[in-house]
């Protein structure tokens, strides 16, 4: 007989190495999947984890890790103060969206004018827009009792609505010949969110994602509302009894959570995508919950999980260019790391006995 059974307590060295050893087998379980596919396993890993830092053209891929880490970061930060609390926002897709549509708009409102103001403006408009489409499903939670996993998840449809009639309507460039998405933001001086050194992909939104990480740590080693996230999550009676108020902090850990996506789509229409189209989401809402557990939730571990999904993104577009990796087996491939930490996470509260059943 196999049996489950709960351990006294959670054991510490258990859940640091989950991470790791999720890793290896999303690489080994990977493999097999390359395999199948008429893949050299060991190539293909390869090319995912090694060439983006120490290949040929490893000078080229490296800034981009921190472009695409950076909302990856961000709103796994937003998502995990939720997710700590047992408040969970799985609509972060959609509030990237209204973050980047919010501020796009800003942006686009003022062309040609130049102006220094315009683009903290668009910043503002930005988190705005994040935080506004996450206190939908915060305000109904808290006045009527909804599921917050539900609404949230179902308005990141909405969203896409919005951006699609967007980039066909109201934003659609004038002179674009009537081709779908907004003007480019990149020729756009004052609306665009250049890079601060040349050459290093280094931009706002990466400076905001390493600001974001330190405040994190902060509120939630040194401050009384880190402790009230900390003990809602791990005991709500207890929380109950220290004076914890639910309400307020399904507003705070929700709104916080949308304003974070609302900054990471901002930064990345008015910076790397540079214009609003019809395809301008490509999942990092979805993927920044798999940063946010393979940090366990910790904002370093996030900064650091992070940074390895943005290796498995680039190392992925580099796996379909030059191996003819389909792009679905890539997604598989992320997939299966939240798919091993969950699996592997059991046995931090719960060890493995094995005996014999006795037959009476």
């Amino acid at each position: 007989m196999i049996a489950l059974v709960k351990r006294p307590e959670p054991s510490r060295a258990f859940a640091l190495a989950t991470p790791v050893l999720a890793v290896l087998l999303t690489m080994l379980f990977g493999g097999i999947l390359f395999a199948f596919l008429g893949k050299d396993p060991i190539a293909a890993i390869r090319t995912i984890f090694f060439e983006p830092l120490f290949g040929e053209f490893a000078f080229f891929y490296r800034p981009q890790l921190l472009i695409k880490g950076a909302p990856l970061v961000l709103i796994a930060i937003g998502l995990s103060l939720g997710f700590k609390a047992g408040i969970w926002n799985i609509g972060a897709e959609g509030q990237y969206i209204m973050g980047a549509l919010f501020g796009a708009g800003v942006g686009l409102a003022f062309y040609p004018v130049e102006s220094a103001v315009i683009f903290p403006l668009m910043v503002i408009a930005g988190a705005f827009g994040g935080w506004i489409w996450a206190m939908i499903p915060a305000v109904l939670k808290v006045k009527f009792g909804t599921n917050e996993i539900l609404v949230s998840l179902m308005l990141v449809y909405v969203a896409e609505q919005f951006l699609a009639s967007m980039a066909l309507g109201a934003m659609r460039n004038p002179e674009g010949m009537g081709f779908p998405g907004s003007r480019n933001l990149a020729q756009y001086p004052s609306a665009h969110n250049a890079e601060l050194i040349a050459g290093t992909g280094m931009h706002w939104g990466i400076v905001t994602a390493f600001i974001v990480v330190i405040f994190a740590y902060v509120l939630l080693t040194r401050h009384r509302l880190g402790f009230a996230i900390r003990v809602t999550g791990d005991a709500p009676r207890a929380a109950a009894f220290s004076g914890v108020r639910p309400a307020r902090l399904i507003l705070f850990c929700l709104g916080t959570s949308g304003a974070l996506a609302g900054l990471a789509g901002l930064f990345e229409v008015s910076g790397p995508a540079g214009q609003v189209t019809i395809d301008f989401n490509v999942g990092y809402g979805f993927t920044a919950i798999i940063v946010a557990f393979l940090g366990r939730l910790h904002p370093v571990g996030i900064l650091l999980a992070g940074g390895l999904m943005a290796l498995t993104y680039i190392g992925g577009d580099i796996a379909q260019s030059q191996l003819g990796l389909p792009a679905a087996a890539i997604q598989v491939f992320q997939g299966m790391l939240l798919f091993f930490l969950l699996a592997l996470d059991i046995f931090t509260n719960y060890r493995l006995r094995f005996g014999r059943v006795e037959v009476v």
